[in-house]
């Protein structure tokens, strides 16, 4: 048949499916509308996952009563909120969480410096003082986790410094 120039039917059974669309790619054809986080496609005004994969699904949602509905309701609110996925949003280090981190590291620090026993963080007036007086004091964890999660780093960190020194 391929000889004669006459092409065989297509087959019934092949998908119709986009093999090598992104989310991302659906976000600049529709514009607006969606927005890609984690490699998944949301609507923006509904916050639900649509399959990127095929271009009648988010027509189709994008035609509904709902999104229509959901679309105005988000229109007329000046905030605008996008779903992330759980990755994302676990993956983000706020200020806050640096800046405890490094309260943390510092706290073990000094006690390394002073010959202060970790035990002694676990004390109920050093407790009290930590969360009175110290920005993010209160979240100093207590002395089997300082010992397990940051000592740890503090003597690695500790380590590298005399090793530069004595060189």
């Amino acid at each position: 048949m391929e000889r004669f120039g006459v092409k065989s039917a297509p087959s019934r059974n092949r998908s119709k499916t986009a093999l090598y669309v992104t989310p991302q790619d659906r976000v600049t054809e529709f514009g607006s509308e969606l927005h890609e986080d984690g490699g998944k496609l949301f609507c923006t005004s509904c916050n639900v996952v649509l399959n990127h994969v095929r271009k009648s699904a988010i027509n189709d949602h994008l035609k509904s009563k709902t999104h229509t509905k959901r679309k105005a309701e988000f229109e007329e609110q000046n905030v605008r909120k996008k779903q992330r996925t759980l990755t994302a949003s676990l993956q983000c280090n706020s200020a806050a969480q640096t800046e405890k981190s490094s309260v943390i590291q510092d706290f073990v620090k000094m006690c390394l410096e002073a010959n202060i026993p970790l035990e002694k963080a676990d004390h109920p007036s050093v407790r009290a003082f930590l969360s009175r007086h110290v920005k993010n004091g209160s979240s100093i964890p207590k002395s089997e986790q300082l010992r397990k999660a940051y000592l740890p780093d503090g003597y690695d960190n500790e380590n590298q410094l005399i090793n530069t020194e004595d060189r």
